[in-house]
């Protein structure tokens, strides 16, 4: 039960930031196509570099999936360099070419529902995996279910605050979503690690 509580945080975690890189890359898809001739060049290889990491990161991401814990722990690490690639490219781009306020908040939002979904994914699968667990170690699991809904509830209280707002830089924007993946990563972790613990007990 350990290893498999251990890589359900691993894919939960990977999955929710492939998410994102496809929020992201669909929101930029829909204003390159609205984009005038000369920025359209600009915007289109950004698209095609986003598009490359986070192929890069899905290929991991896949080979990843059938290894043990200590392959994931691993793999992480370059997932991580992944993700952060992309992130940096994404500020580039609204940093210069893509300083409209429309198209942030286009990216935010679509980011934040991608968010969002997988607080709801990583939710059901951590309430399926504690169903098989004994009654007599339900306690601690139903703490942990309940902790992770809250949390998410929360989560999504806050970017929906910002949604409405609309006139936030890309910064505090990207803020925002970064804590709400910080939040999303200790509540996946705890309510895994509650799991790991009640099988250990059986």
């Amino acid at each position: 039960m350990s290893e498999q509580s251990s890589m359900h945080f691993y894919l939960n975690w990977a999955k929710e930031r492939i998410d994102e890189m496809d929020a992201a890359l669909a929101s930029f898809e829909v204003k390159a196509t609205e984009a005038k001739a000369d920025s359209r060049v600009k915007v289109d290889q950004i698209i095609a570099d986003l598009k490359e990491r986070r192929d890069e990161a899905q290929a991991l991401l896949k080979t990843q999936a059938e290894a043990g814990e200590a392959a994931w722990a691993r793999a992480k690490t370059d997932l991580d360099k992944h993700w952060a690639g992309f992130e940096a490219q994404m500020k580039t781009y609204f940093e210069g070419a893509g300083k409209q306020i429309e198209q942030q908040q286009a990216t935010f939002k679509d980011i934040a529902t991608a968010q969002a979904k997988a607080w709801r994914e990583a939710t059901d699968r951590f309430r399926e995996a504690a169903g098989k667990v004994t009654a007599a170690r339900t306690t601690d699991l139903d703490a942990a279910l309940k902790q992770l809904k809250s949390d998410a509830t929360e989560a999504e209280a806050r970017l929906q605050k910002l949604k409405q707002a609309g006139s936030e830089s890309w910064s505090v924007l990207s803020a925002a979503l970064g804590e709400s993946r910080k939040a999303f990563d200790q509540a996946n972790q705890a309510a895994w690690n509650a799991l790991r613990s009640s099988g250990s007990k059986s």
